[in-house]
């Protein structure tokens, strides 16, 4: 089976993905450790990711973009609809999954090193 689509639930320590195939079938729905989280997408044919964004998000979708992957980072309050029952990591990842395909879904640019640089130090003066 094919993986077209994954979605991302970021944390800590344990990243939860949800995969489903182009006939929206789910392939996986599983933690990965931080430490895990690359080399599994290393393995993986190109495909559509989506995470909510955060400031490490801007990250990973940098490091799954120069794996060839096809990164879209979408704002949390976009996501809060496609979530179904409860609040979980896996439920939250599925909701991903499932926002990240929506044609008129709006998307956040992923930011350089040098731009979230930029608005740190923006930041740390305001303060």
């Amino acid at each position: 089976m094919q993986v077209t689509t994954i979605g991302v639930d970021l944390a800590k320590n344990v990243f939860q993905v949800h995969g489903i195939t182009a006939s929206e079938e789910v392939v996986f729905n599983k933690p990965l450790r931080r430490a895990q989280f690359l080399p599994f997408f290393a393995k993986l044919e190109p495909c559509l990711i989506g995470m909510e964004s955060c400031s490490s998000a801007h990250h990973w979708a940098r490091e799954l973009t120069a794996l060839g992957h096809e990164v879209r980072l979408i704002p949390p309050m976009y996501v809060k609809p496609y979530v179904k029952r409860g609040k979980s990591d896996a439920i939250d990842a599925e909701a991903i999954c499932e926002a990240v395909t929506r044609p008129t879904m709006r998307f956040v640019a992923t930011k350089t090193v040098e731009q979230q640089s930029l608005l740190s130090l923006h930041r740390a003066r305001d303060l």
